[in-house]
């Protein structure tokens, strides 16, 4: 009799991700539960006031305005990665322009922070130097420390989430299927919307997923290059933790984030399904009952 050494197998991962997700949450939560103590930490008594007191105008101004930040910064990164990423797809130089994409992707974030900065400065920018030179503007125009600032700066920040994953896709697909449609009358548009954008639906999931749960959770770019409209949720936790050292208001607010995120992970997870995937399920949801009574029958016949 062969031996099952998947548990085997499966151990060390399984270790990792107690020690290092599953634990870390466990305080996470327990903490949320517990009461503050004057010089930071938590005193071990149940109580809920750290969720109520998530229930002020505050917080649900600065929870808006991370949510627009985000979804704002991923429709710009899926917007620039559907060309960006079907030009590659398509051109025989593929791999040179995947290069292009990786070596900004690795580049040290803070250093492109500090880049934008030096293009968005109001006095000596280069934006406003060029506008300034090109006559287009009379004055500088504050570039920096605002919302539009923020999007901008997230949005090529995380890009190369959003191109990897729609490249992979993209690079998969028959074009054939687009010369098809356009030889049964379609126009490019409607060939784009009804086969292309279909076939890449995983890949488009997948980019919105990683684009958004990144720009959701930035501290470095709001931290730098926002000002008081652009207040979001990480710098709000940061205060929290290391000002007013309110740990379980960190964590009551780091629990309600989590449950967030896995609903919404759940929900790409279920749109991201496959047609064979939805075809299965639909098979197997009409076969069973059949086959249930097939046994049920078959058993009472033997008897």
């Amino acid at each position: 009799m062969r031996k099952n050494y998947g548990p085997l197998y499966a151990a060390p991962m399984a270790a990792w991700m107690i020690l290092f997700f599953v634990i870390p949450t466990a305080i996470i939560f327990s903490y949320s539960f517990m009461t503050k103590d004057m010089h930071g930490g938590v005193i071990y008594e149940f109580t809920l006031s750290a969720y109520r007191a998530l229930n002020n105008p505050t917080f649900f101004k600065v929870a808006f305005n991370t949510i627009w930040v985000a979804f704002a910064a991923t429709i710009l990164m899926v917007a620039l990665a559907m060309p960006a990423s079907y030009y590659m797809a398509r051109s025989k130089h593929k791999n040179f322009f995947l290069l292009l994409i990786i070596i900004p992707f690795l580049t040290n974030s803070m250093i492109k922070i500090f880049a934008w900065m030096g293009v968005f400065w109001i006095d000596s920018g280069l934006l406003n130097s060029f506008l300034l030179w090109a006559g287009v503007i009379d004055h500088p125009i504050r570039f920096l420390y605002n919302t539009n600032a923020v999007i901008v700066v997230t949005a090529y920040t995380y890009l190369p989430f959003a191109i990897l994953p729609l490249y992979t896709t993209i690079d998969k697909f028959d074009f054939s299927l687009l010369e098809a449609a356009r030889d049964l009358g379609a126009s490019k548009l409607t060939a784009t919307l009804r086969i292309l954008l279909p076939n890449i639906r995983g890949g488009i999931t997948t980019a919105v997923l990683f684009t958004f749960t990144s720009a959701f959770g930035n501290l470095a770019i709001p931290s730098l290059i926002g000002g008081n409209d652009s207040y979001m949720l990480s710098n709000f936790i940061r205060h929290e933790f290391n000002i007013a050292r309110n740990w379980p208001l960190v964590s009551s607010m780091s629990v309600i984030l989590t449950i967030m995120t896995t609903i919404a992970v759940l929900i790409f997870m279920r749109l991201n399904r496959s047609p064979v995937e939805v075809a299965r399920e639909n098979r197997e949801a009409v076969n069973k009952p059949a086959g249930s009574t097939a046994r049920a029958a078959g058993t009472g016949g033997a008897v």
